[in-house]
C-alpha cells in the first residue's frame, strides 16, 4: 500500500508543479517579467514546491533525515543530472549575471548551511543540529535574495523588456491553475513522506538515505522536466535559471522554514554530501565560465558524477 501511496504522491507532485508553473508563469509574463527572472523565481519556486512541502512535513513529523537529505540530494541531482541531461540536449547559454551573482549566491548559501550544521566542530557540542535560530538565519539570507530579485525585476520593467504575449489572458484561469497545482503539491508531498518513511523502515534503510535518493529524485522531477522542456524550446535562460533558483530556494527557504518549525538533528554522514554539493557548485561555476556555455562534454561529466555519487551513497548505507 505504501508503494501505491508513494507513486500517487509523486504523480501529484509532478502534475501539481506543472500546473503551478503554467499558471504563475502566465501571470508573470502578463506583468512583463524577463525570461531569466521567470526562471529564477516563478519557475524555480514552483518546481521546488515539492521539496518545500516534503521537507516541512518531514520536519513536523520528526523525520529530520528525510527533511535535510531531500534538500541536499535534490540540489546534487539538479547540479549534476538535470544540468547534465539538459546540456546534452542543447548547449546551455549562461548569462553573465548568472555567473557573477546567482551561482555565487548558491555557493554562499551552501557554505552557510555547512557552517550552521557544524555544531560539534565549531561549538564542541555532542550533536549537530539545525536549530530554530539557524532556520531564521537561512530565511534572512533568503530575504536578501528576494530583495535582489525584486531589484532585477524593477530594472527589467524600467527597460521595458519585450516578452511574447501569453495566450492565457484569463487571470481567473491562471489563478485556478496556480492554486490547484499548489493543492496537489501539498497533498502529494504528504503521501511521499509517509510512503518513503514506511519503505525505509521495511528495508532497513536510513531516513537520510531515503531523503538523498528516493525522495530527492522524486521531488526533483519537476526541475528535470521543466529544464529539459525549456532546453528543447531553446529557452536556456529559463532552464539554467530554474536550476540555480531552485537550489537557492531549497537551502535558504525550505531548510530555513523546516528548521524554524522544528529543530533538525543532522546525520554525520550528511557532511560529505553537503561538501560535495559545494564542490559541484564550484564546478558548475567553472563550466559556466567556459565560453559562457555548458556544452555536451561538461554535461556528460555531470551525468557521470551523479551516477558515481548514487553508487557511493548506496554502498555507504
Amino acid at each position: 500500500m505504501e508503494y501505491i501511496g508513494l507513486l500517487v504522491g509523486f504523480a501529484l507532485l509532478i502534475k501539481g508543479a506543472d500546473l503551478f508553473v503554467k499558471g504563475s508563469s502566465n501571470i508573470a509574463k502578463a506583468l512583463r517579467v524577463s525570461p531569466l527572472l521567470i526562471g529564477l523565481t516563478i519557475v524555480a519556486f514552483g518546481t521546488s514546491s515539492p521539496e518545500a512541502t516534503v521537507s516541512v512535513l518531514a520536519a513536523i513529523e520528526g523525520n529530520a533525515g528525510v527533511a535535510i537529505g531531500n534538500v541536499v540530494g535534490s540540489n546534487i541531482f539538479n547540479i549534476t543530472l538535470v544540468v547534465g541531461l539538459t546540456a546534452l540536449i542543447t548547449p546551455l547559454r549562461v548569462e553573465s549575471s548568472t555567473i557573477q551573482k546567482e551561482i555565487p549566491f548558491t555557493l554562499l548559501a551552501s557554505v552557510v548551511l555547512l557552517v550552521l550544521i557544524s555544531d560539534v566542530f565549531l561549538q564542541s557540542l555532542s550533536s549537530n543540529f539545525l536549530m530554530r535560530s539557524d532556520g531564521l538565519i537561512l530565511l534572512l539570507f533568503f530575504t536578501i535574495f528576494l530583495y535582489y530579485i525584486f531589484e532585477v525585476a524593477r530594472r527589467s520593467r524600467e527597460q521595458d523588456v519585450a516578452i511574447p504575449p501569453t495566450q492565457a489572458t484569463s487571470w481567473r484561469r491562471n489563478i485556478i491553475l496556480t492554486l490547484g497545482g499548489l493543492a496537489a503539491i501539498i497533498f502529494g508531498g504528504d503521501l511521499v513522506v509517509k510512503g518513503a518513511t514506511e519503505i525505509a523502515v521495511s528495508f532497513g534503510m536510513s531516513e537520510t538515505l531515503v531523503g538523498l535518493t528516493i525522495v530527492a529524485v522524486g521531488t526533483s522531477l519537476p526541475e528535470l522536466i521543466t529544464s529539459i522542456t525549456a532546453a528543447v524550446k531553446r529557452e536556456s535562460d529559463i532552464a539554467l535559471g530554474n536550476i540555480v533558483g531552485s537550489n537557492i530556494f531549497n537551502i535558504l527557504f525550505v531548510l530555513g522554514a523546516a528548521a524554524t518549525i522544528s529543530p533538525l538533528n543532522v546525520d554525520s554522514k550528511l557532511f560529505f554530501d553537503v561538501i560535495l554539493m559545494i564542490i559541484l557548485t564550484v564546478l558548475l561555476l567553472i563550466f559556466s565560465r567556459t565560453k559562457y556555455t555548458i556544452g555536451k562534454i561538461e554535461g556528460s561529466l555531470l551525468v557521470i558524477a551523479y551516477l558515481a555519487y548514487m553508487i557511493f551513497i548506496i554502498i555507504r548505507n
